[in-house]
């Protein structure tokens, strides 16, 4: 089962609920930060988001995984989310870390310090043999954090969810040997 909560050293994780639809709704009145997920929706950035926390709550019951709310330990505030998610792509189940920070938070290291609290939860309880992320070819932050968090290119050019992206993958062996 999915553990409800993690600590790295600047941020808190919790899983989201209701409450945490104003503080995402920001994410996604951000047309700058939210260029490359899949938009298939013409929903308004609150009714977006409450539907975002509403699946990833579903996934916790379904799955025991989803996205986790990003906390800063200094100020309590929601910085963004992470986590790992069950994905279906190309036909195969995959786990995938996940992450995505309100933009006022880029560069500050948080995607990063998360991603690998994640990807070291996934691996010590097997969850899989190996983690995925799923980036558009031109998101050049996120590919920059998936590498930081040991991650190598492993396809280009996929179809998922209407669009082309890219997989960045680690696996158990690869993960065990930065250890």
């Amino acid at each position: 089962m999915y553990l409800n909560g993690f600590e790295t050293k600047r941020l808190n994780t919790r899983c989201l609920t209701v409450d945490d639809i104003p503080a995402w709704t920001e994410y996604f009145q951000d047309k700058v930060g939210t260029t490359f997920i899949p938009n298939d929706t013409q929903l308004q950035p609150e009714e977006r988001a409450a539907e975002w926390i509403t699946i990833t709550m579903d996934r916790y019951v379904t799955y025991g995984t989803g996205l986790q709310a990003l906390i800063t330990k200094d100020a309590g505030v929601l910085v963004g989310i992470c986590g790992v998610l069950r994905q279906e792509v190309k036909g195969k189940i995959e786990f995938e870390i996940g992450y995505h920070l309100l933009r006022r938070y880029w560069g500050m290291g948080y995607a990063t310090e998360a991603a690998r609290r994640f990807r070291d939860y996934a691996f010590e309880n097997n969850i899989a043999e190996s983690l995925i992320s799923i980036i558009h070819p031109l998101n050049f932050l996120s590919q920059n954090v998936a590498m930081r968090n040991g991650m190598k290119l492993s396809e280009r050019g996929i179809i998922w969810r209407n669009r082309e992206y890219d997989v960045y993958r680690i696996t158990r062996a690869e993960w065990e040997l930065q250890r």
